[in-house]
């Protein structure tokens, strides 16, 4: 089952638009709240088409959020303990269960139209795995898909969540890829649900430290190639009038 929330209807017709236009924003750490005023304000000015394609890649600060088909059964220490390290739990319209942001993960969201895509919203899912694959690929981490859980996975550990919300055919949320984050705090919980899984990072994987920025360098590239769009980079002070509701 995808980690996809939609709540629209298919549209009557899909305007094709080869090698559109996009903007990548890098935030660097932003609470989560804040993102979440982002992403609304902004996916309301791209479907009035006031802006192009946009994709946000930032961190937040330690926090535990829960998805449309999540539980907070799933959060498996006292409620004390998350509280004592100032983490807290957050329910939110996004697909998926549950999962655990922190820095040094790279939380990237898409702000999509997705009439002007040819794919339908699985496809949309795909090209997000195929982006986080090709990008792991590039590091030397063989990542794969797992045609029962959502994300992408290396081995049998999930080194990229993902969880998206649809309306009006625009999209919201997106995909947090580990990097170089404190894995700790998912034996917290029971990551997606899944009790038999475990989380990975992808320095974890390589045995040494990463750079947030390689990934995040590599990543927008792929997003280009994959997504086929003209992505470019823009400096995150042109989203300063988006961040009021």
């Amino acid at each position: 089952m995808l980690a996809v929330r939609p709540s629209i209807s298919k549209p009557r017709e899909k305007v094709v638009s080869g090698g559109s236009p996009c903007r990548a924003y890098d935030l660097g750490l932003v609470e989560y709240e804040q993102a979440l005023r982002l992403q609304d304000n902004l996916l309301s000015a791209r479907l009035a088409s006031k802006i192009p394609d946009i994709v946000l890649l930032l961190q937040h600060p330690s926090i535990i959020t829960i998805g449309a088909s999540g539980s907070e059964r799933n959060i498996i220490v006292p409620r004390e303990l998350l509280a004592g390290e100032g983490i807290p739990v957050r329910h939110v319209d996004r697909g998926g269960d549950i999962t655990c942001h922190n820095p040094g993960q790279l939380v990237g969201y898409l702000i999509f139209d997705l009439r002007s895509k040819r794919e339908g919203l699985h496809q949309y899912v795909r090209h997000l795995e195929e982006v986080i694959i090709r990008t792991l690929d590039a590091f030397s981490v063989s990542a794969r898909r797992d045609p029962q859980y959502p994300g992408v996975w290396a081995g049998k550990e999930k080194v990229c969540a993902l969880g998206i919300r649809v309306r009006h055919w625009g999209t919201r949320h997106g995909f947090a890829l580990n990097v170089n984050n404190d894995l700790k705090q998912f034996g917290y919980i029971k990551p997606c649900g899944i009790p038999d899984r475990q989380v990975t990072s992808i320095s974890r994987l390589l045995g040494r430290d990463l750079a947030l920025e390689e990934v995040t360098s590599c990543l927008i590239e792929q997003l280009g190639k994959v997504f086929n769009i003209d992505i470019r980079r823009r400096s995150a002070e042109e989203l300063n009038g988006y961040y009021i509701r």
